[in-house]
């Protein structure tokens, strides 16, 4: 009998962790059960997925620059990503602001919601702390972002997964000392490289095997931490703005895959599903890039030269769901609480949330201090935040899962892009788990 297919397995996962979650708010002791229980499992997934992401960034980046015969075609590569990763994110954050201007979210919002979001949101600790590493943010200077990306101890970098831009700034500067050093020299290097790819790619294979356990896990421990039901209906508007936005970006990928490309955009969805349906299970692209990496590599034909630097760069600038998000939430605040927005400060949420999305962690929650900024950068009164915070709260955890999936397929869509570009698309080479399985003795 034929296997079912990861995305199958994995997408009944999720349904039965939903199912499994609403049930267990019906019993008394049920939040506590999966709390307990159910919670760690998914956890344990989770961690095992960073656990993988720095030692793959580093043996799949200095394999994909020491592979290069002209260190011109790395330059080429990296100019045409962070200029295709801009332009996506531009084009993302004005479908955002075209759908919430006309479908005026915030204007529906009673003052009688508006109060009751506020008393239950306004003074919660994660909307404070929010708001207090924003205005640390915004007080680094101009460069600070290029300060930030250079690692005073490589050791140090690595051992956070929040510092993967210093990381892959580490990697790329050995693997281009390793080529000008000559192949000879640094053959003994590239070869544990190489090997290195290898183990950790099996890893993600392994890893896999219980994603639709993991995701059944996520999804349970979501539906029995969420908010007041009568809240998020209130909000039902607002993020239903928000999902016709990420929806529409989506169809926008397929249309430039199918364009550019010249492959099914069908096909192209179906083969990257694993790394959707795992996005939106954990709300982090970092946590989710080993598994991407492995399907634009291996199911989409992406070459390891352009998937090994695109990809993990994408997970840590490229947030095209998030900044569409802070548009719509941004205007969707100011509506709600009566503060205008002009043309002139429209585009400066559009510059605002470009560059934020850039310094920003691919993490869950990261987001939200991206809005702050994004705020505070066209006027938006001090002493309001935290309210306006409180507006859109109760919704934001399964926003940000919706988000983080068109974060990861921009990801995988730029890869794919560039690949086409430089000439580094390929046929697809699937490998299992379990392909070596026979030379074990």
């Amino acid at each position: 009998m034929k296997k079912l297919e990861l995305h199958w397995q994995i997408l009944i996962g999720m349904i039965l962790g939903i199912l499994f979650g609403f049930a267990m708010t019906q019993i008394s002791w049920g939040r506590d059960f999966v709390s307990d229980w159910i919670q760690p499992l998914g956890t344990i997934f989770v961690k095992l997925l960073k656990l993988i992401a720095i030692p793959l960034i580093l043996a799949s980046l200095i394999k994909g620059i020491s592979d290069l015969k002209d260190i011109s075609k790395f330059k080429n590569i990296g100019l045409r990503t962070i200029v295709i990763y801009v332009c996506t994110t531009i084009i993302a954050i004005t479908i955002g602001l075209i759908l919430v201007n006309a479908i005026q979210p915030g204007d529906g919002i009673s003052q009688e919601t508006i109060d009751k979001l506020t008393t239950a949101y306004a003074n919660d600790s994660e909307v404070t702390s929010k708001i207090a590493e924003a205005s640390k943010q915004k007080e680094a200077g101009p460069l600070r972002f290029l300060e930030d990306m250079v690692p005073d101890n490589a050791m140090m970098a690595m051992s956070d997964n929040k510092l993967m831009l210093q990381v892959i700034f580490f990697t790329i500067f050995m693997g281009i000392s390793m080529l000008l050093i000559g192949e000879k020299k640094a053959k003994p290097l590239k070869k544990f490289f190489d090997a290195l790819n290898y183990v950790v790619l099996k890893m993600v294979d392994l890893i896999m095997l219980s994603a639709p356990v993991a995701v059944f896990a996520l999804l349970a421990s979501v539906v029995v931490s969420s908010s007041d039901p009568d809240l998020l209906l209130a909000l039902l508007k607002y993020a239903g703005v928000v999902v016709l936005g990420l929806f529409l970006m989506i169809v926008f990928y397929a249309i430039v895959i199918y364009t550019v490309a010249k492959k099914n955009p069908f096909w192209f969805l179906k083969e990257i599903s694993p790394a959707q349906l795992l996005a939106f299970s954990t709300s982090s692209s970092a946590a989710t890039l080993p598994v991407t990496m492995e399907r634009v590599e291996e199911h989409i034909g992406v070459d390891k030269e352009v998937s090994s630097f695109v990809l993990p760069v994408g997970a840590t600038i490229n947030m095209d769901g998030t900044s569409l998000y802070q548009g719509v939430a941004a205007v969707f605040i100011a509506q709600a609480l009566d503060f205008h927005l002009g043309i002139g400060a429209q585009l400066t949420i559009v510059l605002t949330a470009l560059l934020a999305s850039i310094g920003s962690a691919a993490v869950p929650g990261a987001g939200m201090v991206m809005l702050v900024i994004v705020l505070e950068s066209v006027g938006f009164p001090a002493d309001k935040l935290a309210i306006g915070l409180a507006l859109i709260f109760a919704v934001d955890r399964p926003l940000d899962m919706c988000r983080t999936i068109v974060n990861v397929t921009g990801d995988a869509t730029v890869a794919t892009i560039v690949a086409k570009s430089v000439g580094k698309l390929g046929k697809p080479h699937v490998e299992n788990w379990d392909d070596h399985l026979d030379e074990v003795k």
